[in-house]
């Protein structure tokens, strides 16, 4: 657990020392949001109806831009080897870069939700289980895009094939997570879609750092 925090430690030093890549998350996030009532019309009903499923994709696009250098940039300077040798285990370190990556992205994003939701017309009542929502769908995107992330180290055109890995695993939690907000927005309880989510993460967390272990182990 030591050697645990010391990485999620240094990953959210790192974050505060450079937070280009979580400001341009959060930018990214809103400014898709804002495109929407520019592309469809401003009409109040249209942007409430497809606010849930908007709010979800443009967040985990949105969380995906700072994951190219998850461990990229440690294995160009040599310091992944060091952090390998520490004793820590690989799964772990891939756990402690995942959750990293949620404190520094997933959390901001979370911030933002209020604006962007404001953006879309989505009821206030509705705002609580969007945060709530993006928390859990943003948590697996992290676990599966730290694997995704492993897998693709090293690869030419990493940075292309860590969309493509990614996403396409993404989509339970983009649908469980639309469908809680839709719940929500139609004063309906959004309980079962919420419990999904968070089966899907549950399920995650385990199985993802085991993966992104073995890729950074060359297994």
């Amino acid at each position: 657990m030591r050697g645990f925090g010391a990485v999620l430690g240094r990953e959210i030093r790192l974050a505060l020392r450079h937070p280009a890549d979580a400001l341009a998350a959060v930018l990214f996030f809103v400014l898709v949001c804002a495109l929407f009532p520019f592309g469809i019309g401003p009409s109040p009903e249209v942007l409430a109806r497809i606010a849930p499923g908007a709010l979800l994709a443009a967040a985990l696009l949105a969380a995906l831009l700072p994951l190219d250098r998850l461990f990229g940039a440690e294995a160009e300077d040599g310091s992944l080897d060091q952090l390998l040798l520490s004793g820590l285990p690989p799964a772990g370190l891939a756990a402690a870069k995942a959750l990293g990556h949620w404190v520094v992205t997933g959390l901001p994003l979370l911030l933002a939700t209020p604006v962007a939701a404001a953006m879309l017309n989505l009821p206030v009542e509705a705002w609580g289980v969007a945060m709530l929502a993006l928390g859990l769908a943003t948590g697996v995107l992290s676990l599966f895009g730290t694997a995704g992330a492993a897998l693709t180290l090293g690869a030419r055109r990493g940075g292309v094939l860590l969309p493509l890995l990614v996403l396409p695993l993404s989509i339970p939690a983009v649908i469980f997570g639309a469908a809680a907000i839709e719940a929500a927005a139609a004063g309906l309880s959004a309980r079962p879609y919420l419990l999904l989510l968070a089966a899907l993460l549950a399920l995650a967390a385990p199985l993802a750092p085991l993966a992104a272990g073995a890729a950074l182990r060359g297994d």
